[in-house]
């Protein structure tokens, strides 16, 4: 599956502290090889047309979409300010 970030992904994961960041990128390689992996947890944002959320910890999310073979991430950050701009 290819990855593909957008800017505010990008800016959002930088802006995480290290070891935050380490969680995101073990979420993203599982996300890449199996969406329905039980410790994503994956479902879809209420309201949204096809948006969806994968846990990287308990209070950390990634959103995402999906688009042929590509993997669209979103926005990454803690639960309530990520679910809030998808």
């Amino acid at each position: 599956m290819r990855l593909i970030l957008t800017n505010r992904f990008q800016k959002a994961y930088q802006s995480l502290a290290a070891n935050d960041q380490g969680r995101v990128q073990k979420a993203i390689r599982i996300m890449a090889g199996d969406l329905r992996h039980p410790s994503l947890r994956v479902k879809r944002i209420k309201g949204t047309q096809g948006i969806w959320e994968a846990r990287a910890s308990k209070s950390l999310r990634i959103t995402f979409e999906t688009e042929g073979d590509a993997l669209i991430l979103r926005n990454v950050g803690h639960h309530d300010q990520t679910l809030k701009k998808p």
